[in-house]
């Protein structure tokens, strides 16, 4: 029904557009406490066979939404609601700001993709930071993704990515240090070890100083060389990071034939996903956590990720294409495939296809 729906009249319209609705009814869903907590209690993984514990948080199920979607942590009560076992919003940066210039977002439907220059448009750390301090209704493990305000010099990069964690390390139950988009200028640049260095410091002094300390990962970009990413696992290893996300979006258009600016997401960037985190797991093994992204759409796909290393998975554009029941589905799935193949808990497949 939800595939009918997408073809015949969601895809006639502006797909940024389409978004904000999606936002809307969420935040409305969100409003409505009775209705949020129906919801999650029909649709929230609860079988304690998926429960996955990571850098010390609990999350009921191995399945997360990436970073993008909920930019203001609008509707984080809602979203895990629909089933997913955690929620990262953002990006957020420290200023508010308005993103790049719109059309920035396209649907690529037979690719089963998306590309997005958004620009990181969202509304800032204190904004969020309020949200996020409200009660949430529903249990639910959220991300916070911080990136670079398109104004600051690249000199000021650590203050800038520093001032968002001071805001939003409390209210969150991780961090993730995104330097990967490629709708920043120069922000990709920040990915040399070199620069990322003194970036990830301060953030981790912000996150070890809370009241209640939080986890730091970083999030890497699919188009790092083999090099780059095994330079990075290096450091997140030597400054004691509580992870690595792999991957954001992709600048490569192969396998799509649109050539519009922005990052690929979807089905077109699962190799060279699955290639990265199947490297990080080789060089770090099970010292880090690893989170897998980037062209997630089924049961499969997560199944074949944990089994290369991955503790969580997330998705974005599978939730897209999938629909509100999605996230849900997938974990009733993977219930069912844990009891199939004899095993207690999903975590005793993580890594067991990943060499030793």
């Amino acid at each position: 029904m939800y595939r009918f729906v997408f073809t015949q009249v969601l895809a006639r319209f502006d797909a940024e557009a389409m978004h904000r609705l999606a936002l809307a009814v969420l935040r409305l869903v969100s409003a409505l406490p009775g209705v949020r907590r129906a919801l999650y209690r029909a649709l929230a993984p609860h079988d304690p066979a998926l429960r996955v514990t990571a850098f010390g948080v609990h999350f009921p199920g191995p399945l997360g939404l990436a970073a993008g979607f909920d930019k203001d942590a609008e509707c984080v009560g809602a979203l895990g609601a629909l089933g997913f076992g955690h929620v990262e919003v953002g990006t957020v940066t420290a200023l508010a700001q308005p993103g790049n210039p719109r059309p920035r977002l396209f649907r690529l439907p037979r690719e089963r993709a998306i590309i997005n220059r958004m620009g990181f448009n969202n509304a800032g750390a204190q904004a969020a930071g309020r949200r996020l301090r409200k009660p949430r209704g529903v249990p639910v493990v959220v991300g916070v993704n911080i990136g670079k305000t398109k104004v600051v010099p690249e000199a000021e990069a650590a203050a800038d990515y520093a001032a968002s964690a001071k805001e939003l390390a409390p209210p969150a139950d991780y961090l993730v240090v995104n330097v990967s988009s490629p709708n920043t200028p120069g922000l990709r640049d920040l990915q040399a070890v070199e620069k990322l260095r003194p970036l990830l410091v301060a953030v981790k002094e912000v996150a070890d100083s809370a009241t209640r300390r939080t986890p730091v990962l970083v999030k890497i970009a699919p188009d790092l060389s083999d090099a780059d990413v095994d330079a990075v696992a290096d450091l997140a290893l030597e400054l004691g990071l509580d992870g690595i996300i792999a991957t954001n979006t992709t600048v490569s258009r192969e396998g799509v034939r649109s050539r519009e600016a922005g990052g690929l997401s979807g089905r077109p960037l699962r190799e060279r996903s699955l290639q990265v985190l199947r490297r990080l797991r080789a060089r770090v093994g099970d010292r880090i956590t690893l989170v897998s992204a980037g062209g997630v759409e089924d049961v499969d796909d997560v199944w074949e990720r944990m089994l290369a290393g991955a503790t969580l998975v997330q998705a974005y554009t599978g939730f897209v294409y999938g629909g509100p029941l999605w996230p849900s589905r997938i974990h009733r799935q993977l219930s069912r495939r844990v009891r199939r193949h004899g095993l207690s808990s999903i975590t005793e497949i993580i890594g067991r296809t990943a060499p030793r």
